[in-house]
């Protein structure tokens, strides 16, 4: 499920090669972040500072508000994360344009967050622990099939950054198809009916009229069936105390790695200090439609 990407290899990678790996469910890992960092300056200040400051799960910069949400609102190193979020976020950005050609070329930029927090037993609700294994869903409200892409950079100095997986959608949707209810669904079930069109049809002007938080409200047919997925993993103590295809992945200080959160299963078990970009990658762009989720959703049996 690893594939290593040394600084030479990387180098030497066809063109589609990496975005095809995402596609299959594999984590590209990057021992050396292949991306210019904050200073240590910066990356200092933000793991001595925004742990005391923070006001919610996690500190993000949101492009369509142009803001950073989850600081104190009497915060006065607003101003010093965002500039360091935008940067990190352009980064990457041109990163992946270079190396997923095509894959990328249509991608909606999301948030770039930064984790303050040690993952480890933060007692939070289980639909928003990040300690459970599961699949990512609703990123950005309907995403209507679209592919969650995510690049995560360990900036602890001394620390791993600890997951956990029990392998990729495809595997998963096939055994716990009927215990999560998602049985018998077929290609009409995730199509957008009246209510569904009319709904993204509002918020679409809402969305135009310069009320760009509107997109989060929206909502599909394969969102819901995502969602529901989602909460039955965390829900389920028989499936997060299952050992079968379980595997623990240690990221060392100032790696990366990037995956398609909505087909590879994760939880993160311990680590502090991350920062994680988001982006939504248009269905239509994949090599490999059959192996995305909208599609292994539909019951062919």
């Amino acid at each position: 499920m690893i594939e290593t990407y040394s600084e030479e290899r990387l180098k030497t990678s066809e063109p589609g090669a990496i975005g095809a790996k995402l596609e299959e469910g594999r984590i590209i890992h990057f021992p050396i972040c292949p991306i210019k960092l904050p200073t240590d300056k910066e990356l200092q200040q933000l793991r001595r500072i925004l742990p005391k400051q923070l006001k919610q799960k996690n500190i993000s910069f949101h492009p369509e508000m142009n803001k950073v949400r989850g600081l104190d609102k009497n915060s006065q190193v607003s101003n010093l994360v965002k500039k360091i979020l935008v940067n990190h976020s352009a980064r990457v950005s041109n990163f992946l344009k270079k190396q997923l050609p095509g894959l990328f070329d249509h991608a909606l930029v999301g948030t770039c967050s930064f984790r303050p927090i040690e993952e480890r037993n933060r007692n939070l609700k289980p639909h928003a622990s990040n300690e459970l294994i599961h699949i990512d869903a609703g990123a950005y409200g309907a995403t209507n099939g679209d592919r969650i892409l995510r690049f995560f950079v360990n900036v602890n100095p001394d620390q791993d950054r600890v997951w956990a997986t029990r392998g990729a959608f495809q595997e998963l949707i096939d055994y716990y198809r009927v215990a999560a209810g998602l049985d018998s669904i077929s290609p009409d079930d995730l199509k957008k009916g009246f209510l569904d069109n009319s709904r993204s049809q509002i918020l679409s002007l809402i969305d135009g009229a310069g009320i760009p938080v509107s997109r989060v409200l929206d909502s599909s047919p394969y969102d819901r069936a995502m969602r529901k997925f989602h909460n039955f993993m965390k829900d389920s103590a028989l499936f997060q105390s299952e050992s079968e295809n379980k595997t623990e992945i240690h990221f060392a200080p100032m790696s990366a790695w990037m995956v398609l959160t909505d087909t590879v299963s994760h939880a993160c078990l311990s680590g502090q200090h991350c920062l994680n970009f988001t982006a939504l990658i248009p269905l239509e762009d994949c090599q490999y439609p059959e192996l995305a989720p909208y599609n292994l959703l539909i019951d062919n049996k």
